[in-house]
């Protein structure tokens, strides 16, 4: 209201002053009709004035709204600020939800599982990188494409049509690398929510343990049948001195054989669930090799030649009962598997990073490329016959991966068949130190993990 009584005033005004215009100049053809038509030429003058401020206006709205809309005052002026106004604030609006919407994009884009959208219709409104992957799309190309026409799973197509959502389903990956956990969800105008998760790694770790629940039970009911055979012979059968000693030493060998298994099983679960030690602890290479050379040469009894070289003053840090037993599994497993009179030499190496490596090398039999990358999972046999007849658990090599591997460093194997093994303990710089250039070593608890 504010602006139009001043306008209805212009306008009055701009008619008196055009009658009484027409009054003085219309004398002579009347003053009425001189009044009359100077009145009227004062109308349409504010008129024509009025509509180029409109005009202006308008021609600002219909462009990009760059810069300040039209300064007139008055009505036009008015109504020019508060549109502008408007518009800036819908403006800012809009800038805070499209922020919005790309961070909700970006979060979506880095969630682990895939995220797919479809319409009622079933075509692809979006997917993030990680559903491309699962499914063999491309987000941009795939866009508003019956999502059943790109993927074929018939578990997946089948789910979709039947609208029960209530669980989840199993799919395998459309390269076949790996199988998937598809769960959908409704949403809005019928759309659909679509999650995938990717369930390769669980399923292989599930069949990891359910083959170490497996294997455990195997290798502890073996003993335990003989056992109870050995036990049932000498309570139902006459038994002479010589053979009954004989029986009693296969059951302590059964027995002993139990408790290394258990006691391996209880080393592996206290190293998983360990933190890492920490490295201020020194152990002096030349005292583990002293402990392992000892017991190595009582498992060999004179049948190999065994060396060990380089310790010199070198130190690392670390837990001495651990270090200790990841070396002993390494060189009794070379004893056990090295023919009589084959080789066994065990050395301290200074690598030029700085690091240091522990390296046990055997004139075996060696084994095959097939089986290298599988030789520290937990009861995996090259031969398991010979493995069991040599004392064996199938799990000292799996506590050397964790020894090392919480101690900063890494196993590495070589072996040809034919020409021995080369097992290498490799810790990082940070663990290892020259005793001559620091103080006296501090030495953890004596050993008290068992070699395998």
């Amino acid at each position: 209201m504010s602006g139009l009584l001043p306008r209805l005033l212009a306008g009055l005004l701009a008619m008196g002053l055009g009658a009484l215009a027409g009054f003085i100049v219309g004398a002579e053809l009347g003053a009425l009709i001189g009044a009359l038509s100077g009145g009227l030429l004062g109308f349409a003058g504010i008129v024509v004035f009025d509509a180029l401020r409109g005009w202006r206006l308008m021609r600002w709205l219909r462009g990009a709204h760059e810069g300040v809309a039209p300064r007139d005052s008055g009505f036009w002026g008015e109504l020019a600020y508060r549109i502008e106004r408007s518009l800036r604030a819908l403006e800012r609006e809009a800038e805070v939800e499209r922020t919005h919407l790309a961070q909700f994009v970006s979060a979506m884009q880095a969630s682990p599982n895939g995220v797919l959208l479809l319409d009622a219709n079933d075509q692809i409104e979006w997917c993030n990188a990680r559903a491309a992957d699962h499914f063999g799309l491309d987000p941009e190309r795939d866009r508003r494409q019956r999502v059943t026409n790109l993927i074929r799973s018939p578990a997946f197509v089948e789910y979709l049509q039947a609208g029960n959502f209530d669980e989840p389903i199993a799919v395998r990956e459309p390269r076949g690398h790996g199988s998937l956990q598809v769960l959908m969800r409704r949403y809005g105008a019928g759309a659909k929510l679509v999650i995938s998760q990717d369930m390769t790694e669980r399923e292989r770790s599930e069949a990891m343990r359910r083959d170490f629940v497996a294997n455990v039970s195997h290798e502890i009911r073996t003993p335990l049948t003989v056992l109870s055979g050995f036990l049932e012979t000498m309570r139902n059968l006459p038994l002479t001195e010589v053979e009954q000693k004989r029986v009693i030493t296969l059951m302590t060998q059964q027995a002993e054989r139990m408790a290394n298994l258990v006691g391996d099983l209880l080393t592996l679960a206290q190293l998983e669930g360990s933190p890492r030690p920490a490295a201020d602890k020194w152990v002096r290479v030349a005292a583990l090799f002293g402990q392992v050379e000892a017991e190595a040469r009582a498992l060999s009894a004179g049948r190999h030649t065994i060396a060990f070289a380089g310790a010199g003053d070198a130190q690392v840090a670390g837990i001495e009962s651990e270090l200790q037993s990841a070396i002993g599994n390494l060189v009794s497993n070379a004893v056990r598997y090295t023919p009589d009179g084959g080789r066994i030499d065990v050395a301290w190496r200074r690598v030029d990073n700085g690091s240091g490596e522990i390296v046990v090398t055997d004139s075996g039999r060696g084994i095959a490329r097939e089986h290298l990358s599988r030789l520290t999972e937990r009861f995996y046999r090259v031969d398991g016959s010979r493995s069991r007849e040599s004392g064996g658990t199938g799990l000292g090599l799996a506590i050397v991966k964790h020894v090392i591997q919480r101690h900063g460093g890494e196993l590495d194997v070589a072996s040809e068949v034919g020409k021995g093994s080369t097992f290498r303990l490799v810790l990082p710089a940070a663990r290892v130190r020259s005793a001559a250039k620091t103080a006296a070593p501090t030495l953890d608890e004596p050993a008290d993990v068992g070699v395998r």
